[in-house]
């Protein structure tokens, strides 16, 4: 069972234990990412993330920062997302204090040297070309600037080129001093693990945690009142999309309808969007539906790779299916398949102790009230049929329908009289 308990500092510690696993992983986390940025530093939470890795107080450089861990055979990461940023490692269980001394002094000390600051922006720009040669991951930014506009939950997460170039040393150092605090941080331990020695270790590591105000998220402004579609033109061999609707935030009831919603759009094989973009039409190779919640947005989309000539047509077959899925609602069999599948990916998924790590830390950095995986399915096993027609209906209508894509040039007239007609 899950222990979550608060320091006098402000510092939360999140202890998951899990008997079934010879390994743990040890998260830290800062509430802060791309949705807490000013534009001109747009980037700065993942460029602090890289800058992290480069030395500490205690390793002099990347290469011994990685030895530590990986000479005992443990892996190590970070990532940056809109809501938080995190670094963790996982190790056999009897390295669970290198682990807990590595990621503190990852996470509190870091020297983020004057000298590799430039050379990192180059890094990151090559990262940002990278995902912009990409058209699967390029459709992906043009559909959050679709989606939110010139704010924060527009903005590509690693930033423009622009604004890394604008990022100093100095606006490095006063964010991580401003927000990788006591009081914006959740560290999580998920394995196997004694849990009194765990917290004596933790208390110990992380004793000189600075205490500061932490940035604040904007308010996130919606203005769409129609139709919307953005278009990147690319010569490619295939035109990318993502097409879908605004939703609800990670707090709403109506996630659950949700999920198994877009499980039955295209979360499966044998889902509807798949049978018939891709096994009925051969319009695509992946067709899938997914959703998407933050603490103040969420989204439902699919997302396609179409040859170009069939682009209209794969967005008409989408179209069609929402239509149909908001008249109709769905089966006895469809509803019983998606929570089954739901339910049993989950228990997949969070056979590892990363993944246990993530699945409960995600939760209370986005302000929920943690559920363990049973209560998840009891919210799961509650929703009825007329629950998601109800979401439906509210969610497949012309003022939150979207569409972005990347690909060679079309006439973008024919899809925005489709999109008006839905």
């Amino acid at each position: 069972m899950h222990k979550l308990y608060q320091l006098k500092n402000g510092l939360k510690i999140l202890l998951v234990p899990y008997t079934g696993s010879q390994a743990v992983a040890v998260f830290v986390a800062a509430k802060v990412g791309s949705k807490y940025e000013k534009k001109d530093i747009n980037g700065i939470s993942h460029f602090l993330e890289h800058m992290v890795f480069k030395a500490t107080k205690t390793m002099a450089d990347q290469t011994e920062l990685a030895e530590v861990i990986e000479k005992i055979g443990g892996v190590f990461n970070g990532f940056t997302s809109e809501e938080y940023t995190c670094y963790y490692a996982k190790v056999a269980n009897q390295y669970l204090k290198t682990a807990i001394d590595w990621v503190a002094d990852l996470y509190l000390h870091p020297l983020i040297p004057t000298d590799k600051v430039n050379k990192e922006k180059d890094i990151i720009i090559e990262e940002i070309n990278m995902y912009k040669d990409n058209p699967m991951t390029h459709v992906y930014n043009i559909w959050q600037e679709l989606l939110y506009g010139d704010q924060p939950a527009g903005w590509p997460i690693a930033g423009s080129k622009k604004s890394v170039k604008n990022i100093k040393h100095k606006d490095l150092v006063e964010y991580l001093r401003r927000n990788y605090t006591s009081a914006n941080t959740l560290i999580c331990l998920a394995g196997n693990f004694d849990s009194n020695k765990a917290k004596r270790l933790l208390h110990k590591a992380f004793e000189d945690i600075r205490s500061a105000r932490p940035n604040t998220k904007p308010k996130l402004i919606e203005k769409q009142t129609g139709p919307q579609m953005k278009f990147f033109a690319k010569k490619t061999d295939q035109t990318h999309l993502l097409l879908g609707v605004k939703t609800f935030n990670v707090l709403n009831p109506k996630k659950y309808p949700l999920w198994i919603l877009a499980n039955t759009l295209g979360g499966m094989m044998s889902s509807r969007l798949f049978v018939k973009v891709r096994e009925k039409l051969g319009l695509a190779y992946y067709v899938s539906t997914f959703n998407e919640e933050n603490t103040d947005s969420g989204y439902l989309a699919t997302k396609a790779g179409v040859d170009n000539k069939n682009a209209l047509a794969a967005v008409r077959a989408i179209l069609n299916e929402y239509k149909d899925i908001r008249d109709k609602g769905i089966s006895d069999d469809e509803l019983k398949k998606a929570k089954d599948f739901l339910k049993g990916q989950t228990v997949l998924a969070l056979e590892s102790c990363e993944a246990l790590a993530t699945y409960y830390s995600s939760q209370e950095l986005c302000g929920e009230k943690i559920k363990t995986p049973k209560e998840m399915f009891e919210k799961i096993d509650k929703v009825s049929k007329s629950d998601i027609l109800k979401v439906a209906k509210e969610i497949f209508v012309p003022s939150r329908i979207n569409l972005a894509m990347v690909g060679p040039k079309q006439n973008i007239n024919q899809y925005k009289k489709l999109l008006n007609s839905f």
